[in-house]
């Protein structure tokens, strides 16, 4: 064979390969982004059951019962700037993080222990309602830095819109065995029945240095992490941040006018 016909057939044969491989490449890239945006999905739910008891911590659960389950709650956009409801708003594949980091999508808010930079325009909040239609869970998401990363989580409160249900957090870096103690089953459970306002209605909870007593005589105040006091000041932080004016506080205020009206907020 003529040594140009050889070198022809060989960049032909590479040019085939290359096509062949990008399509490979691609295909598998579409397909495993689907797969991972619906364990992503999966995982925001089960989180979200966690924070609000509906499932134990650490419980599996098959993926048909985290929908079944899920599906008593009511997904609903907050919008961040004015504290409503935007039933318009698409939250199917909405990503937060996304909107974060985009200036057209988010706003800046001044300097803040939680180190929040930017709020989304929009957030996605969890309600889940008795028998009555009447609010019996809502469950807001929260993020805030630690001593090493960003943690994210989900605070779920009761009706009253004041007393913890649950806390969870899903995602963060902190030291095991320090500030990752943020996951222990029994860290989290001094959390449900504590209060998150003090009587003027500001944020009041913080995690402490040391020993809190029980939610009935010391409502504002959580046992700190052993060797963590930074991840605990950021949990303080984040909450308060979240709870506070520059978060969900307006979006409270206005539920709680409505169960004040007599209305199902």
């Amino acid at each position: 064979m003529p040594a140009h016909s050889s070198a022809l057939h060989t960049v032909a044969f590479s040019a085939a390969v290359c096509v062949v491989s990008a399509v490979l490449v691609s295909t598998a890239a579409v397909t495993l982004r689907e797969r991972q945006a619906a364990n992503a999905e999966l995982d925001r739910r089960r989180n979200v059951l966690a924070a609000a008891g509906v499932i134990g911590d650490g419980e599996t659960r098959s993926p048909g019962e985290i929908e079944q389950r899920f599906a008593d709650f009511e997904v609903v956009a907050v919008d961040m700037r004015t504290g409503q409801e935007d039933p318009a708003f698409e939250t199917t594949g909405y990503e937060a993080r996304r909107a974060q980091a985009d200036a057209t999508a988010s706003r800046a808010v001044p300097r803040n222990d939680a180190q929040i930079v930017r709020v989304p325009h929009y957030l996605v909040a969890y309600k889940k309602r008795d028998a009555d239609g009447q609010l019996e869970l809502l469950v807001l998401p929260i993020e805030g830095k630690g001593l090493w990363s960003t943690m994210y989580g989900f605070l779920a409160l009761g009706p009253d819109l004041r007393t913890v249900r649950g806390l969870a957090y899903y995602q963060h870096g902190e030291t095991p065995g320090l500030g990752g103690e943020v996951d222990n089953p029994r860290w989290k459970a001094l959390w449900p029945g504590r209060d998150v306002f003090d009587e003027a209605g500001r944020p009041a909870i913080e995690v402490v240095r040391g020993r809190a007593g029980p939610p009935d005589t010391d409502p504002h105040r959580v046992d700190g992490l052993s060797g963590a006091t930074i991840t605990g000041r950021g949990v303080t932080a984040m909450l308060r941040f979240w709870l506070g004016g520059q978060g969900f506080g307006p979006y409270l205020e206005r539920l709680r006018q409505e169960v004040a009206g007599g209305q199902a907020p």
